[in-house]
């Protein structure tokens, strides 16, 4: 007997967008939930979607209150959020507002399903997080507390190891700046200290820390750790 198909809600208005989304996602096997509107889209929420795409530019409901309003209904569901190319403001809100990541359009169906992916990934891990992560030559043991490259062990500080394992239990996911800051500082707000231990953790675990592998960055938005294998 075959799994269920992962139930897809896509919130969007343009039609072009829903058919795209629907014939990519479809041949997949995924099963495609749409809705043209936020209305609907809060109607469709009954029917327990796995994982939500969502517009944020929709012609009844502002984006961001529509991804407040599911996020208040449903804390874990992943969301993704469709969004302009250089709205950078709009996309720190949504993820700062619980969006598990982001795509800008015109995006590749490659891209969204790599990132739909993660995002399904990262529910899982939050349910059971494994002990030890590993992605590349770089493994984090979350209970022992030991990092390695390889077969190498890798020394970090204290604050160096906190946000590495904050970047590992998210992995694939984007971080904010003002997430990040608040996990690992609480009354700290700029970002200039993250860059110091985000350029630090580079230099002891990226083979070329001009040329990351592992912490990515989103410019203008946070960092995003490469998601585990």
């Amino acid at each position: 007997m075959s799994a269920a198909p992962i139930k897809v809600l896509v919130i969007d208005d343009e039609p072009p967008i829903r058919k795209l989304l629907r014939m990519g996602l479809s041949t997949q096997g995924y099963e495609i939930l749409e809705a043209s509107n936020g209305k609907v889209a809060l109607e469709k929420l009954s029917e327990e979607p796995a994982l939500i795409i969502l517009d944020l530019g929709l012609p009844d409901i502002q984006g961001h209150e529509l991804l407040r309003t599911i996020r208040a209904r449903n804390e874990s569901v992943p969301i993704v959020v469709l969004s302009s190319r250089g709205d950078e403001a709009g996309k720190v809100q949504a993820l700062d507002l619980g969006a598990d990541d982001y795509l800008t359009k015109p995006f590749g169906m490659d891209e969204l399903l790599a990132r739909l992916r993660a995002a399904l990934r990262h529910q899982l891990q939050v349910q059971g997080e494994r002990p030890v992560f590993r992605t590349g030559d770089l493994s984090v043991d979350l209970v022992r507390r030991i990092v390695k490259l390889g077969e190498r062990e890798i020394k970090l500080s204290p604050k160096e190891y906190d946000l590495l394992r904050v970047l590992v239990q998210h992995a694939g996911k984007v971080l904010t700046h003002r997430f990040l800051l608040k996990e690992l500082w609480d009354e700290l707000t700029d970002a200039q200290y993250l860059r110091v231990y985000v350029r630090q953790l580079r230099q002891k675990i990226e083979a070329d820390p001009e040329r990351p592998q592992y912490v990515l960055t989103e410019t203008g938005i946070g960092y995003r750790l490469k998601a585990g294998d």
